[in-house]
């Protein structure tokens, strides 16, 4: 049997692209088995600003977006399977007013490239804490401090096939608070399907795979917030609105804060209770879970409203015995003229919540 040569280079091709992809899974499961060795949540981690949610439609959105791909270059950093052309030239720039006078931030942008079929995009996220008061010992302040954290990120992405497309990113990470500095370093990888027929996308997402590079304490080193994801994505036919379910912690089934604070009851003549026995499995399932919903409304999808609920938010930060919309998050986006403006309301406690206000435009539009 002979093959004509174009015959032979798209076999040879074809052979190629499918040991890149063993690879890359093969590398994938294996980062997964060492992360989940040690993987932890609940402070235990160091550079966790990275997860918060870092434009307004992800706030909006229960603070997790990983099953869209369109033309909002923000969307990579958290998922770099999505980068796509449409982001070319996109520019995006969030604040967040987040609780007890904390300021984050993020800034993005993208670039797609003809010639090797490649979406690229930079971005930084910052997040301030404030100023500090020094003090020795003895409580007499002898000024202040402050505290910040940044992260610097690079990521490519590319389709693969008619419906498949991957990408990584690279997080070069600092912390610094007072004299204690730290800087690491961060990847994930991600595999995003699509089905344009039947409007369906899914997606899985190792996120934020890495090390310390520097530590804060000598040789003490901390684990970074590891986290495997999956989602998948609906848009309804008849309706304008588009759902998502997104499982995160997938490496660890028990996310459940224990609190020593709430003690067992105890009878009035000073009789211990018998204990009883409680079943938390659907609680700590729900908390793997956010649900979302992303109205897109207009010929254009101009204006957009949404809604998002984080079962693990609302676990942890609820006032036992109260009504509290703590979890629930919403927002709208409205584009006018060559700008898109998006606000988020993610709802943390009784005490108060965080606004955030994101501007996108695309450079193009101006030429």
């Amino acid at each position: 049997m002979t093959f004509e040569p174009a015959t032979r280079n798209t076999t040879f091709s074809k052979i190629a692209q499918n040991i890149v992809m063993k690879r890359i899974f093969s590398l994938l499961i294996f980062t997964f088995i060492i992360q989940s060795l040690s993987a932890q949540i609940g402070g235990e981690n160091v550079y966790t600003f990275t997860t918060l949610p870092h434009t307004a439609r992800v706030a909006a959105l229960g603070g997790n977006l990983i099953t869209v791909k369109d033309d909002d270059v923000a969307l990579a950093y958290h998922n770099p399977a999505v980068l796509n052309p449409s982001m070319h030239h996109n520019l995006t720039f969030n604040h967040a007013f987040y609780l007890a006078d904390i300021n984050h931030g993020y800034f993005g942008y993208g670039n797609h490239i003809d010639k090797i079929n490649t979406t690229f995009h930079g971005s930084v996220q910052y997040a301030a804490y404030g100023d500090f008061n020094l003090t020795d010992p003895t409580g007499t302040v002898n000024g202040t401090f402050s505290a910040n954290e940044y992260a610097v990120t690079i990521g490519a992405g590319r389709q693969y096939n008619e419906r498949l497309s991957f990408g990584a990113n690279l997080k070069f990470l600092n912390s610094q608070f007072e004299a204690y500095q730290s800087v690491g370093i961060a990847g994930d990888a991600a595999v995003f399907y699509s089905d344009t027929a039947k409007r369906f996308t899914a997606t899985l997402l190792f996120k934020n795979m890495g090390s310390q590079i520097t530590t804060f304490q000598p040789d003490n080193f901390e684990s970074l917030p590891f986290d495997m994801q999956i989602g998948i994505s609906k848009r309804l036919k008849y309706l304008p609105l588009r759902f998502s379910v997104i499982v995160h912690n997938l490496h660890r089934w028990n996310i459940r804060y224990n609190d020593p604070n709430i003690d067992e009851p105890i009878l009035i003549f000073g009789e211990e209770p018998e204990p009883k026995e409680q079943s938390y499995f659907f609680d700590n399932l729900a908390r793997h879970f956010i649900f979302n919903g992303e109205f897109l409304l207009g010929a254009k999808q101009n204006f957009r409203m949404r809604v998002g609920y984080n079962h693990l938010r609302r676990g942890e930060l609820t006032v036992p015995n109260t009504v509290s919309f703590a979890g629930f998050n919403f927002g709208v986006g409205l584009k006018i003229n060559r700008f898109r403006i998006d606000y988020g309301r993610s709802v943390y406690h009784l005490a108060g919540g965080a606004n955030q206000l994101t501007i996108s435009t695309n450079l193009m539009e101006f030429k």
